[in-house]
């Protein structure tokens, strides 16, 4: 097997990374080189590079099987990402930043911590990041994501009792627009079309297709098809709630 879809710690998408000359298993940990640097990985498949010809592989290579001390390193990191967030929060709060921390994050090797945050628009966080390398000696990156990446990477319960998709399964965001909602002949409530997220539910689009793909009512007492009922007209204030809501989603920046 010469590539190896790994998923990474805290993201459900799934990564290609070249593994030739590295035996791998189903299941197994690896540390892995990333563009933002070395990271942990859990494999889930693995498979030749001609059976993967319309996937994007990724440039990277996997370093290696991961050890036992990667492990504990991997384990050390989480510890010290809590205390980095409690922190980087006190100090966004005493100089009144307009932003909102969403999770820390060490490197393997603790080169580099990245503080992901959301905000309507840009930050002078210069001071900010002086703040937290002098605590926390080490280089610091801050990245600025959207709404819905910010519950990917919370986390938490979405109106229908379970876990947010974006965080358990959901490997890409796709634009759902307030277009699916009418052919789904939904209530066009902003409040009940909304994730937490506050942009349109991602479950919008799971059942689209039946909804709009070509089909006939079939008759139950004769052969031939006959042609679906006549959808009742949208009321007049259609437009005026669909102005309420996002036509598309917003993309990862």
């Amino acid at each position: 097997m010469n590539t190896a879809a790994i998923r990474l710690r805290g993201v459900c998408k799934v990564f290609h990374f070249d593994c030739a000359g590295i035996p791998l298993e189903k299941g197994d940990y690896a540390v892995v080189q990333t563009d933002r640097g070395t990271a942990l990985g859990m494999v889930v498949r693995l498979f030749d590079n001609s059976s993967i010809r319309n996937q994007r592989v990724s440039n990277n290579k996997v370093l290696r099987i991961a050890s036992a001390e990667d492990l504990l390193a991997h384990q050390e990191n989480a510890r010290r990402e809590t205390d980095a967030y409690t922190f980087c929060l006190s100090r966004i709060a005493e100089r009144e930043l307009p932003m909102k921390l969403a999770r820390a994050e060490y490197l393997l090797d603790r080169s580099k911590v990245i503080f992901y945050f959301t905000a309507d628009g840009r930050i002078d966080f210069r001071e900010l990041v002086k703040d937290m390398a002098h605590e926390l000696r080490t280089r610091i990156e801050m990245r600025q994501i959207g709404v819905r990446d910010e519950s990917r990477v919370v986390g938490g319960v979405g109106p229908c009792g379970k876990e947010f998709c974006c965080a358990t399964f959901l490997s890409d965001f796709e634009p759902i627009t307030v277009k699916m909602a009418k052919d789904q002949k939904l209530s066009l409530n902003p409040a009940k079309l909304s994730g937490v997220c506050g942009r349109l539910m991602c479950c919008l689009i799971y059942e689209h297709n039946m909804y709009t793909s070509p089909k006939e009512v079939a008759c139950e007492t004769c052969d031939h098809p006959v042609e679906p009922a006549h959808e009742p007209d949208e009321p007049d204030n259609v437009e005026d709630l669909s102005e309420q809501l996002d036509e598309s989603q917003e993309e990862t920046p």
